[in-house]
């Protein structure tokens, strides 16, 4: 028998006991072994829960107890969560969690942890909530040099930008929407901002090339600014506005990371990925370009990779998997300024002066103002060019 605990029981934890229970056949049959939940962490009662019998509020409990093999983390952020879990890895009992801000920001510490321990630490969940993507970049694609990594990361921007589009609904109103029907929090700053979208970008950068990325160092733009004359004008140009994360090795062996608000063209496959959806595109040098796409968050699909990533940890209880980075290097990592793109903009300049400016550019709208769309030159040279015109908005183009 295989006994696991939550640390957490909120939206993801609650998920977590209910696949577990619900599934309990199934997984028992595909691991070979019952799974028993014997703890549930928080620092509430839940007495009309069917799991009312498993709530702890110590963790002394659960990491002093030796027949505990796996411990689910859905606690979220990096303070309680991280030092619990670094207690949990140095007591040698699997971590799994889909807290995408404690993998981000002191994954590669918790890893050496796990490692040191022999034990694993693993975060499916934390990325894309029910899309496997995680595994199959260092499984399935492990015969491939990544090359670049992008997506949708967030469900609760991707559902603004759809009502932005198909609904005509400007951003204030599609945020309320998003919040009256439970995909934006109260305080919506990590998802429209794109702190969400970075913190997943840097994860997946930090698997797909080895080297450790930091929020903190990665541009980030949200969707907070967007205007709905620019929506409508690249929709009608046959181009879908979504926030992407981005990470791509250049030409100079370098990394270089981003999020930001992206005209992409509809017939792209991930222009198509609407509402709450997430999409992931992965570029490998011998598979081309693959994507993973489903829901990116919400109770039940995250808490399907959350028990996933249980029952990985399960059946591998005298062997982890070989999951790390190296620490943060800024020889390695590049300024996004020196990519090539090319960029969209809406301007109060007349014609002569954007030609001058942005020579043999598409030109998308010429009335009150002029919206065009440069050639492909470095981020550095655009905004530099950009200094020189009367800019009312800018996107990246997704090359």
């Amino acid at each position: 028998m295989i006994n696991v605990a939550i640390m957490g029981f909120g939206t993801v934890g609650q998920g977590v006991a209910d696949v577990i229970a619900m599934n309990c056949e199934l997984i028992e049959k595909r691991i070979g072994q019952p799974v028993h939940l014997k703890y549930i962490l928080d620092i509430h009662d839940f007495p009309n829960s069917p799991f009312s019998d498993k709530i702890v509020h110590d963790f002394e409990t659960i990491v002093h107890d030796p027949e505990i093999d796996v411990i689910a983390e859905t606690i979220g952020g990096a303070g309680i969560a991280y030092e619990y879990t670094k207690r949990a890895l140095t007591a040698k009992k699997h971590v799994v969690t889909s807290n995408k801000e404690l993998v981000a920001t002191k994954g590669r510490e918790l890893l050496e942890i796990a490692a040191d321990k022999n034990v694993n630490y693993l975060f499916e969940a934390a990325v894309g909530g029910g899309i496997p993507v995680l595994r199959p970049m260092f499984q399935c694609l492990a015969g491939n040099r990544i090359e670049e990594v992008f997506g949708i990361l967030n469900g609760t921007t991707n559902y603004i930008l759809s009502r932005m589009v198909h609904g005509g609904v400007a951003f204030d109103a599609a945020l309320k929407e998003a919040q009256s029907m439970g995909y934006a929090e109260k305080d919506p700053t990590a998802d429209v901002e794109g702190h969400d979208a970075c913190r997943k970008i840097c994860i997946l950068a930090d698997l797909a090339f080895g080297c450790e990325i930091l929020p903190e160092c990665v541009p980030t733009t949200g969707i907070s600014h967007l205007n709905l004359k620019d929506v409508e004008i690249g929709e009608k140009a046959g181009w879908h506005v979504k926030l992407l994360g981005r990470a791509v090795r250049g030409a100079d062996g370098k990394v270089y990371a981003y999020v930001a608000p992206h005209l992409v063209e509809e017939h792209y496959p991930i222009a198509s990925v609407e509402d709450v959806f997430n999409g992931i595109m992965v570029r490998g040098n011998a598979v081309g370009e693959v994507m993973f796409y489903g829901p990116g968050a919400g109770k039940l699909p995250t808490a399907s990779a959350v028990v996933g990533d249980m029952m990985d940890a399960a059946q591998h209880k005298n062997r982890r998997r070989n999951i790390g980075w190296a620490a943060y290097d800024q020889a390695v990592i590049g300024e996004p300024e020196a990519l090539s793109m090319r960029c969209y903009f809406r301007v109060k300049d007349r014609l002569d002066r954007i030609e001058e400016v942005f020579p043999k550019s598409e030109i998308l709208y010429d009335e009150d103002e002029i919206a065009f769309i440069t050639s492909e030159m470095p981020l550095s040279e655009l905004n530099e060019r950009e200094k020189l015109l009367q800019v009312c908005a800018k996107l990246c183009i997704l090359n």
